[in-house]
């Protein structure tokens, strides 16, 4: 099958969690459906691939390994917080989404590029870590601990990008969620990504001012462009 190196890629802005997640698995489908058709009929059709930004009004997301636990709200409560709950399909445990987080969702066919889902995600993680980097933000990873992290083997350790991926047939959804100017206090209602004892962090709590988010976008999709040699294109055929 012949390479598509191109992504196309959108900013949806703000959007309801279960909303943006059916949108993603009709697109996740839609290339798996075609690569069983490339196999079955012995065709060499072209796979699409796609990169969407998204706003979550606030919401707490579970991933199929997670522990309902993690969630330290009742339902009453998260009424209270104008806030909602869902269990995934991606990986990970509890994770919070909501204003001021810049969430990311690359659909892509990994035969485009490499089939290597831990190469993936060390790219996600890079495409991060470059782009805290602009900002004087020192991000790491954690052995073990996917997504990107400060001041790794201290006590002071805190997340500052979680990570939880889907993948079947080399094609992946979900995606990554960093904290730019995102209010930590809702990570309070849970424990984040299950792992008691740690922190999260934010680009804003880090650097004592808010960041541009358009900016942190437009400098994350440039480092994802250069690690995977991939042509972005900006296409407004993508919207909910």
């Amino acid at each position: 099958m012949k390479q598509n190196k191109k992504i196309q890629f959108a900013d949806l802005g703000i959007q309801d969690y279960k909303t943006t997640w059916e949108y993603q698995e009709e697109i996740f489908k839609g290339i798996v459906d075609l690569k069983i058709k490339n196999r079955r009929e012995e065709t060499e059709l072209e796979t699409p691939n796609y990169f969407l930004y998204v706003t979550h009004p606030h919401v707490y997301t579970l991933g199929k390994s997670g522990a309902f636990e993690n969630l330290l709200l009742s339902e009453k409560q998260l009424e209270a917080k104008g806030a909602t709950f869902y269990k995934t399909n991606r990986g990970g445990d509890i994770t919070y989404h909501g204003p001021g987080q810049i969430v990311g969702y690359p659909i892509l066919d990994l035969e485009n590029f490499f089939t290597d889902i831990h190469k993936y995600l060390r790219f996600l993680e890079e495409a991060i870590i470059l782009t805290l980097n602009e900002y004087g933000i020192i991000g790491t990873r954690s052995e073990g601990e996917t997504g990107v992290w400060l001041d790794v083997g201290t006590p002071f350790a805190r997340k500052i990008c979680a990570m939880g991926v889907r993948a079947s047939r080399w094609v992946t959804m979900h995606g990554f969620a960093l904290n730019a100017n995102v209010d930590l206090g809702y990570f309070d209602n849970i424990i984040p990504c299950g792992i008691r004892g740690k922190a999260v962090a934010s680009m804003h709590a880090e650097l004592g001012n808010a960041v541009d988010e358009d900016e942190v976008k437009h400098k994350i999709l440039s480092h994802f462009a250069v690690l995977f040699e991939a042509e972005l294109i900006l296409t407004e055929t993508l919207k909910l």
